[in-house]
């Protein structure tokens, strides 16, 4: 995945609070290869249902309800928002696994008052780095975890983040393996 620092256009919007995993994509379409993408499918049933579920094509940002992805831990939520080429959620609030599940994945989770989504309108820039979105009345901040910044701004998940620890790793493996010979794994 590929990180990144700003994403400027016009979000769609998703309106409806308490979307959860299995809206965003039924288990049904979950038996297909992740190759294939599942872009297409997101939002499928309920996009029957509720004309805003319609999506344009081109969005890379989406203004959410309140407690987005919630449900289920389905990973192929998030990986059908990602292959839809979704790559920020603004909403003023989000399943908790959900939220782990985007940014492992290079999507944002942004938490931003229900009165500031509602207000916003035409383009918004998301400034990953200063942690802000940019609009026509100004600026509103979001809070992000100074891990997850990091991972979202380079691309990394967590493997990618041990990895930048991987100097440190072996140092303290070369220190505490002679005093605990019993924690190396056996060589045969």
């Amino acid at each position: 995945m590929s990180g990144f620092t700003t994403i400027t256009g016009t979000p769609a919007r998703l309106m409806l609070d308490n979307v959860d995993t299995d809206q965003l994509i039924p288990a049904r379409f979950m038996s297909r290869p992740r190759s294939e993408g599942y872009g297409p499918v997101l939002l499928h049933d309920l996009r029957e249902e509720e004309p805003q579920a319609r999506l344009p094509e081109g969005a890379q940002i989406l203004i959410a309800g309140r407690n987005f992805g919630c449900g289920s831990s389905r990973e192929a939520a998030v990986y059908a928002l990602v292959d839809f080429g979704i790559r920020a959620v603004l909403a003023p609030s989000f399943g908790d696994i959900f939220s782990s599940n985007a940014v492992n994945n290079g999507l944002l989770p942004a938490r931003i008052p229900a009165q500031v989504l509602e207000g916003l309108s035409g383009e918004i820039t998301v400034d990953l780095q200063g942690a802000r979105i940019i609009h026509a009345g100004g600026e509103t901040p979001f809070d992000i975890d100074p891990v997850w910044q990091t991972k979202l701004l380079n691309g990394w998940d967590d493997i990618d983040l041990t990895a930048q620890r991987g100097d440190a790793i072996a140092r303290f493996k070369a220190a505490h393996h002679p005093r605990a010979p019993w924690s190396a794994p056996a060589r045969t």
